[in-house]
């Protein structure tokens, strides 16, 4: 059974500067919970136990806001905000927390090998800060029922439209089942004359200990990286690697419209919110077709 995950929360969010100038962007709130929380909140769900974030500088944050904070559940007490309290306490109960930071920004692939020494021979979980999945089974969850059938490294897929391949990384493969493919070939943001298929990769995947070394056996790519879609490819040529394409609405949160529509669509399922945002957003359209 898969026990960990490694999140990969390094990168600096230019997207979204100014605002992740001085807050991380794994930290913005969708509602009323930052990003990363809804993505450990879907590892947790998938049964995993142990969570691995490898930072980078000014990312603080993150480890704050999965530890205890005295100071904040004593004025929660002494107001008598027990709902609040209950909320906050949840989430430092979530699951055993650890991290390590990449010293330089090299890559996703070096990021990954920061984290080697805590995982070991183990089958890990590896997610990105970006792509929050709305859906019933955990999209992790759904990777590791796959890695449990094939014990081989397993990446995440999205059908995309042909517009977009150039925007992603594009796996070709051989369909094995409704939603699982064998793959034989990764692109990274093809043209669509170039493209294998339209089966995009999303930031969610299952890796072994042999993907760790072909990333460690690598080279540098032009930029100075070590890409994690290198070591798939170096390791493609030795062993099985299958594709899941999830199931489920995914919100691509590190893009400004991504984060904008996840908010948009949480905040019509959240409790507090969902009447009065809906009434709102009902007005704001009949007023915008009025003018």
């Amino acid at each position: 059974m898969i026990k960990k995950a490694i999140f990969l929360v390094a990168g600096f969010g230019t997207r979204f500067l100014p605002a992740t100038k001085s807050m991380p962007k794994e930290m913005l709130p969708v509602v009323d919970k930052p990003i990363v929380q809804y993505l450990v909140e879907e590892t947790v769900n998938a049964g995993i136990e142990e969570i691995i974030f490898v930072t980078g500088r000014g990312k603080r944050s993150i480890e704050d806001h999965f530890d205890k904070s005295f100071e904040l559940e004593y004025n929660l007490v002494e107001k008598n905000k027990h709902k609040y309290l209950e909320d906050v306490k949840k989430i430092s109960n979530l699951a055993k927390f650890a991290y390590v930071r990449q010293p330089e920004p090299k890559g996703d692939g070096d990021a990954l090998l920061q984290a080697r020494h805590l995982v070991g021979d183990e089958p890990v979980a590896v997610l990105f800060g970006d792509d929050i999945i709305d859906s019933e089974v955990p999209a992790i969850k759904q990777l590791m029922d796959v890695y449990e059938k094939y014990k081989d490294p397993v990446v995440c897929l999205e059908e995309v439209p042909a517009r977009a391949v150039s925007q992603y990384g594009i796996v070709g493969g051989v369909r094995l089942g409704e939603r699982v493919y064998e793959i034989n070939q990764f692109v990274e943001k093809p043209s669509q004359s170039e493209a294998p298929s339209n089966l995009g990769v999303v930031g969610k995947y299952i890796i072994t200990p042999e993907v760790f070394d072909a990333i460690a056996q690598g080279e540098l790519s032009q930029g100075g990286e070590l890409r994690l879609a290198d070591g798939f490819t170096k390791l493609i040529e030795k062993k099985p690697i299958y594709g899941c394409v999830f199931e489920g609405r995914r919100f691509d949160c590190g893009s400004k419209i991504g984060f904008l529509k996840a908010t948009v669509e949480f905040g019509l399922k959240h409790e507090e919110t969902k009447q009065e945002f809906g009434r709102y957003l009902r007005e704001l359209d009949v007023g915008r077709t009025e003018v």
